[in-house]
């Protein structure tokens, strides 16, 4: 039986219980290994034994990218710096970067969500997977080739750009999944097309990252390449890196890991929790993150929760 990296929760109450447990941890670990959280909680009135219930969570502080430019080079650093084998920084273009570390754990839940991703868009060990995103301090290609490697198919780390390379290693290796921008996508379809390619190629699946796409752009690139399907993958610098969801073949929202953090769509005026189907802040309380654990990180992305059960049958809620 092939190994499987979705959690095997039976209802959604047994995954309540493993999220409050995971919130216990952070806030003790991060209380605990953290001179600056320990500061927030104890000027927020907050212990690590006041968490007894996910309802508790509204009386943490928030965490926001100020706090991470602030605490340059190493912010929210929960560990000692002789447990850190990695950092990651975000693609901002002005000022000093926010920089997030690493443990050798963190690294490890990092590539099983990832592989998770993989298996949800129904890759297998069979599939060869071309990777057009960049390398680097950057999270993007290190997360999709090493999550690749996690699940066992074969990573053709090509990088972004380089369009002769990728239309070759299409053709010459067979690909049968591409990693890359929206935008990427349909050079790579048009240029295909320009070059007589769509016959010698086995391109069937497209993973989309870092760009918002339409549905028209969509259809367009699954036509030109003649695509089984197509999948968004979220993902934040803070939040590990890409590979934190996925939207499955049924399309009907972004599954998000509800095993590893915790998201609320808040107002982002007033703070408090919309109701159901409303558009809000995604603000994320991370479960297990050794290093860098995030509490009530404000991304100042707007999504909304759906509540309804998605038709595949999978239990982790969704976000649109």
């Amino acid at each position: 039986m092939e190994k499987t990296f979705m959690p095997q929760f039976k209802n959604m109450d047994h995954l309540f219980d493993h999220q409050l447990e995971g919130l216990k941890w952070t806030i003790a670990h991060a209380y605990n290994g953290s001179p600056f959280y320990r500061e927030q909680f104890k000027a927020a009135g907050v212990t690590p034994l006041d968490i007894k219930s996910l309802y508790d969570l509204e009386q943490l502080p928030f965490t926001t990218g100020k706090d991470l430019k602030e605490g340059y080079p190493f912010p929210l650093l929960s560990v000692p710096q002789k447990d850190v084998v990695r950092i990651h920084a975000s693609s901002g273009t002005t000022g000093k970067r926010k920089i997030l570390s690493y443990t050798a754990k963190d690294l490890d839940v990092w590539f099983d969500m990832f592989a998770r991703c993989y298996e949800m868009a129904g890759l297998t060990r069979e599939d060869r997977v071309q990777i057009a995103v960049g390398y680097g301090v950057w999270t993007a290609g290190m997360g999709f080739q090493l999550g690749c490697e996690r699940l066992g198919a074969m990573a053709i780390p090509v990088g972004p750009g380089n369009i002769d390379m990728q239309c070759q290693f299409l053709v010459d290796l067979q690909s049968t999944v591409l990693c890359c921008t929206a935008s990427m996508a349909l050079l790579m379809a048009e240029e295909v097309n320009k070059r007589g390619l769509k016959d010698k190629i086995n391109l069937k699946k497209i993973i989309l990252g870092s760009e918002r796409s339409s549905s028209a752009m969509r259809t367009k690139i699954k036509d030109l390449l003649g695509l089984e399907d197509m999948f968004d993958i979220p993902g934040m610098t803070e939040l590990y890196g890409p590979g934190t969801g996925l939207d499955c073949h049924k399309h009907e929202g972004i599954h998000y890991w509800a095993d590893k953090y915790i998201l609320e769509i808040l107002n982002p005026d007033t703070l408090k929790p919309v109701k159901d189907g409303e558009v809000g802040e995604m603000v994320v309380t991370t479960l297990c993150k050794e290093a860098s654990p995030l509490v009530r990180y404000r991304t100042r992305d707007l999504t909304r929760k759906i509540s309804a059960p998605c038709s595949c049958g999978n239990i982790l809620p969704m976000h649109d």
